[in-house]
C-alpha cells in the first residue's frame, strides 16, 4: 500500500483534524483530475512485485517509495518533460507529488539526477513479457473487440547526430588522443609525436564546407584511418611499458574495444566500398545499428524497431531490436503474443509485407480472418470478405499508425535521450503504456456509468 492511500485512510478517520481534512481534499482533486484517472488505472501493486523494486534496509532511505520510482517513470512520459524540468515541475505542483506518493512541503528536490538514477535502477529488472501482462490483465475490462488484431513495426529514434564515415573517425581519433595525453601526463613521460594537431585543422576546414567531393572525402577518410591505428599502436606501447602503474577502467576498456571494432570495420569498407555486418554509428550508443526504412523523408533510422500489437486502440510490444529485422516474419508470434494477452483471436490486419505465403497458409489453417488481398479464386462469401478486409486495413492505417505518431509527438518518444541500452528499452516501454493509460483513463468514466446503470 502506498504512502499517499495509507495517509487518505487516516484522514478518514481522524476527521476533526484540519491538516487532514486539507490534505484530503487535495487526494480527492488529484482523483478527479486527468493524471489522477491516470494513476487509477495503473496496477501499482502488480508492477512492483515484476519490476522487483524494494526499499533499502541500510544506509539512507529513499525520497521516493518503490512506487514512487514507477510513477516517476509514467509521469516523465506523461509530461515528456526532461529531468531537469520535470523535478522542477515536482516542487511546484502537489498532484505530481501525490502521483509520485511524496509530499514535499517548503522542501524542495535539488538534485534533478535522481531521475536517471530511478531510470538505471529500473532498467536492470524490467521484463517487457511479464510486465505487460500485468498491465492487459488490469485493462481487460476497458477492452473491447479483443478477439481482433492489428499489428505494424515502427522505429523510435535515438537522440544522435547523423553519422559519416568521417565524423565518426574523428570520433574516435579525438578520444584516442587525448587518452594518449593523460596517460603521459600521468606517467610523466614525454608525449609521443603525432600528426593530431595537423590533421584536427584540415577536419575543420573539411567540415565547414557545405559541400563536400568524392575526393575530399576519401582523403580525409584515409588520413583518419592512419592516424588513428597509430595512436592506438602509440597508447599499447605505453600501456605494454608501463603495465605496472596504470589501471584502466571497465568503462575505458569497453571504449577501447568498441574503437578498434570501428578500426576495423572502417578499414574494410574503405577498401572494399562495401557495408558491413553489425555496423557501428556511434562510440558512445555501439549497440544503434542503421534501420533502412525505404520512407522519402527518412531513408535511414538510427534507434530501436519495435513490431507492436494493437488491441481495441492499446499498443503492447512485441519484439524490440536494435537491429533491423523483417516484421513480416512476425506475424505468427504477433498472434500468440495477442493470445496469451487476452485469449481467442479471430481476426488479424496487418500491411502486405505480412502477406506471405507462409502466414497466409497459418491464417488459413487457424481460420484467422485477415486483410490480405485474396490470391486465385474468389470464395463463396466473397462480397462479405471484402467488406471485413477493408474495414481491417483502414483501421491498421487509421488507428495504429495514428498512434505512432501519438506517443513520438506526445509521449517522450520522438528522440529519445537515453545513454544505455536498458535505459532507451525502458524509456520506450514507459512511453508506449503511459500513452496507453490515458487512453484508459478516458474510459474510466464510462465503464462506472454503466456500472450504475446496471
Amino acid at each position: 500500500m502506498s504512502k499517499v492511500k495509507r495517509i487518505f485512510e487516516i484522514t478518514q478517520e481522524i476527521d476533526f483534524l484540519s491538516p487532514q481534512k486539507e490534505f484530503s481534499l487535495y487526494w480527492e482533486t488529484f482523483l478527479a483530475s486527468d493524471l489522477g484517472k491516470v494513476y487509477q488505472c495503473i496496477p501499482w501493486d502488480e508492477l512492483i512485485k515484476e519490476f522487483r523494486v524494494k526499499d533499502f534496509r541500510h544506509g539512507r532511505s529513499s525520497i521516493f517509495s518503490p512506487q514512487g520510482k514507477l510513477a516517476l517513470m509514467f509521469l516523465k512520459a506523461y509530461t515528456g518533460f526532461s529531468d531537469r524540468r520535470l523535478i522542477e515541475h515536482l516542487n511546484g505542483s502537489i498532484h505530481f507529488q501525490l502521483f509520485c506518493g511524496i509530499f514535499l512541503g517548503i522542501d524542495k528536490l535539488v538534485d534533478y539526477k535522481i531521475v536517471s538514477r530511478v531510470r538505471t535502477e529500473l532498467s536492470k529488472h524490467l521484463n517487457i513479457i511479464t510486465c505487460q501482462k500485468v498491465l492487459g490483465e488490469s485493462w481487460m475490462p476497458y477492452l473491447g473487440c479483443k478477439h481482433v488484431v492489428l499489428t505494424d513495426a515502427t522505429c523510435y529514434e535515438t537522440d544522435m547526430r547523423y553519422p559519416t564515415n568521417v565524423k565518426l573517425l574523428w570520433e574516435c581519433t579525438h578520444w584516442v588522443y587525448h587518452q594518449v595525453k593523460l596517460t603521459s601526463k600521468y606517467l610523466k613521460i614525454q608525449m609521443p609525436r603525432n600528426k593530431y594537431l595537423e590533421q584536427k585543422q584540415k577536419y575543420l576546414h573539411y567540415s565547414r564546407k557545405r559541400k563536400k567531393s568524392h575526393k575530399e572525402t576519401t582523403l580525409r577518410t584515409r588520413s583518419l584511418l592512419y592516424l588513428l591505428e597509430k595512436l592506438l599502436v602509440v597508447q599499447d606501447n605505453i600501456e605494454e611499458q608501463y603495465s605496472i602503474k596504470i589501471s584502466y577502467s571497465k568503462k575505458y576498456n569497453q571504449r577501447m574495444k568498441v574503437i578498434r571494432k570501428i578500426l576495423f570495420q572502417q578499414k574494410t569498407m574503405f577498401k572494399t566500398g562495401e557495408s558491413v555486418k553489425g555496423r557501428i554509428v556511434s562510440i558512445d550508443k555501439s549497440y544503434i545499428r542503421p534501420i533502412v526504412r525505404g520512407k522519402e523523408v527518412k531513408k535511414v533510422e538510427f534507434g530501436a524497431k519495435v513490431n507492436m500489437i494493437q488491441v481495441d486502440g492499446i499498443n503492447f510490444i512485441e519484439h524490440l531490436s536494435f537491429n533491423a529485422f523483417n516484421e513480416g516474419t512476425r506475424l505468427v508470434s504477433s498472434i500468440r503474443c495477442a493470445r496469451s494477452l487476452f485469449g481467442k483471436v479471430t481476426h488479424v490486419a496487418g500491411d502486405d509485407i505480412y502477406a506471405t505465403n507462409k502466414n497466409r497458409k497459418y491464417a488459413t489453417r487457424n481460420k484467422l480472418t485477415t486483410c490480405f488481398k485474396r490470391k486465385g479464386r474468389a470464395g463463396k462469401y466473397e462480397d462479405q470478405r471484402v467488406i471485413i478486409s477493408r474495414e481491417l486495413r483502414k483501421e491498421r492505417a487509421t488507428r495504429m499508425e495514428g498512434s505512432f505518431g501519438t506517443e513520438k509527438e506526445y509521449y517522450g518518444l520522438q528522440r529519445i535521450k537515453a545513454r544505455t541500452e536498458k535505459n532507451e528499452i525502458l524509456w520506450i516501454f514507459f512511453g508506449v503504456h503511459t500513452c496507453n493509460a490515458v487512453k484508459i483513463a478516458l474510459r474510466l468514466p464510462q465503464k462506472n456509468a454503466l456500472k450504475k446503470a446496471a
